[in-house]
């Protein structure tokens, strides 16, 4: 048999109502659902390939299809783009300074 504890938490209503409708979407009780969430938080870390796969799933990974030609070294991509400005940079920190 396991050592089992208990544990209370308060929350406030606005999280318990949103626990509890997850929790029968997945069709968990209340219970499992938040020690499921909770094991999640201190789960061993994921492999690369795992983290990969989640990513893809979630739509935030696509495969490239393979470059036609021999990649290009570090070396190489620092020397084409010398001297290229910083437009990109520039432009990342504008959306930046907007989402904030």
């Amino acid at each position: 048999m396991i050592a089992m504890r208990q544990m209370i938490t308060r929350l406030d209503d606005d999280l318990h109502e949103a626990l509890k409708r997850k929790a029968k979407a997945e069709g968990k009780s209340l219970n499992a659902f938040v020690v499921d969430a909770l094991e999640g938080t201190v789960q061993r870390e994921i492999s690369g390939d795992e983290a990969l796969e989640r990513l893809r799933a979630a739509g935030w990974l696509s495969d490239a299809p393979p470059p036609d030609g021999p990649i290009p070294t570090w070396e190489e991509v620092w020397e084409i783009t010398k001297g290229s400005g910083s437009a990109v940079s520039d432009a990342l920190q504008e959306m930046r300074d907007e989402s904030w």
